[in-house]
């Protein structure tokens, strides 16, 4: 990047349409590396114009799928594919929701190596809030205003494409596979290891009673041990099921979370949000996109205001243009994807917390300032309590059972209200 310069940030941004083709590049003013993420190198990037104009930001942000100083930020090279398809369906004229505008855009599949190059967020300047990392809410007046703008954004974007109001290169650039979709994410252990890492966390909950929710107790455990075998037998009816109801497919976000979103209020008083780092964006169930939006919100937003955020994204998705949903239909599928889900990847949780974060073990809570150091210990240990802590409130079991009866292992769609 330093040494091809303003020459090759010039072919780029035309070649892209973000600048005419009487326009260039003069001079990059900065180039800094930015810290953080979990994939790729990322630099924030400066720049100067022959021709400025208002609608042309100088202050840029530089991704690159690979990070060659760390093989494991590197494994998630490919996740960049999906956003690169995204940034130029970002670009058309009534695009839903705000977005980092994209000044240039490519990926080559064979190595996974690409290149993201995108207007930069000015936190904490003209009315935006400085950036919120995730897992700490509790540093916020008021997280729900932030994840009601999060949960109306998304039924926007998904009430767009339903309505047929986007591109149809979304169906191009985004195809939807039930099949693969349904094959996706499979739960990685079988029953007697299931049931051992369900001791286990037992096991971290009664050593560290201080770093887990109340509500999981030895009882809580011992119930999950005997409910796990009936989700590890229907995974794949689960799955059909989540992927049969074209009215809860749509383009999403993947990982709306408090931190991949920048905020402002309105002339009114009320908070919007615009969505930033697209990675993995395709057609899903937009439960999966609710859970993305929210797996990193604390306790009590879960247990007071799910079912309102819920009926917030029913009703701007209808509003919107989109599909009627019921809201007791979306709760379902949120519960079935966070119990398939959480089983794949958060059951070894405290494994990754105590080896990223040894520290966690003498905390005096989720909120004590040492989780401030590594937030990859803060989140794997809130999102997996969260998803236990749903297990235990949610009654996941009822839901399977509501499913089974409903469509056997057949498959397909169900409602529920």
């Amino acid at each position: 990047m330093r040494a091809l310069g303003a020459g090759f940030l010039t072919e780029a941004f035309r070649s892209f349409g973000s600048i005419a083709a009487t326009n260039s590049v003069t001079r990059i003013v900065r180039l800094e590396e930015c810290p953080g993420g979990s994939t790729g190198q990322k630099f924030f990037l400066a720049v100067e114009y022959a021709q400025p104009a208002p609608d042309l930001h100088t202050d840029l942000f530089v991704k690159f799928s690979r990070d060659f100083t760390n093989p494991l930020r590197d494994r998630g090279r490919y996740e960049m594919e999906a956003e690169v398809r995204f940034a130029p369906l970002s670009r058309l004229p009534g695009f839903p929701i705000r977005v980092p505008v994209a000044y240039f855009a490519d990926y080559e599949h064979e190595s996974g190596t690409g290149l993201l190059i995108t207007q930069q967020i000015a936190f904490g300047v003209d009315g935006i809030e400085p950036h919120q990392p995730k897992c700490l809410d509790h540093d916020l007046e008021d997280p729900l205003a932030r994840y009601r703008a999060i949960v109306a954004a998304l039924a926007q974007l998904a009430a767009t494409h339903k309505s047929a109001r986007l591109s149809a290169e979304v169906e191009a650039r985004f195809p939807f596979d039930a099949q693969a979709a349904a094959a996706s994410d499979p739960i990685r252990h079988d029953g007697p290891r299931l049931r051992e890492l369900i001791r286990g966390y037992a096991q971290f909950a009664a050593t560290y009673p201080q770093l887990v929710p109340s509500s999981l107790t030895p009882a809580f455990f011992a119930r999950m041990e005997r409910e796990v075998g009936r989700f590890l037998q229907h995974e794949t009816t689960i799955k059909r099921f989540l992927q049969s109801d074209r009215d809860f497919i749509a383009l999403c976000h993947w990982n709306a979370n408090i931190d991949n979103a920048w905020f402002w209020r309105d002339a009114s008083g009320t908070m919007q949000c615009g969505l930033m780092d697209w990675g993995r964006v395709r057609q899903m169930n937009v439960a999966y996109a609710l859970w993305g939006a929210l797996s990193a919100a604390h306790q009590e937003l879960w247990d007071e205001h799910f079912d309102e955020l819920l009926d917030l994204f029913v009703t701007e998705l209808r509003a919107n243009g989109g599909p009627s949903l019921a809201t007791a239909d979306l709760r379902l599928h949120m519960d079935l994807y966070v119990a398939t889900m959480g089983l794949a990847w958060l059951m070894e949780a405290p494994a990754k917390v105590l080896s990223r974060l040894p520290a966690a073990a003498t905390a005096s809570s989720q909120r004590d300032p040492v989780f401030r150091t590594s937030e990859a210990a803060r989140a794997q240990l809130h999102i997996s309590t969260m998803f236990l802590h749903l297990w235990q409130t949610h009654d996941f079991a009822a839901g399977l059972d509501r499913v089974l009866a409903g469509i056997g292992e057949g498959g397909g769609p169900q409602k529920t209200a």
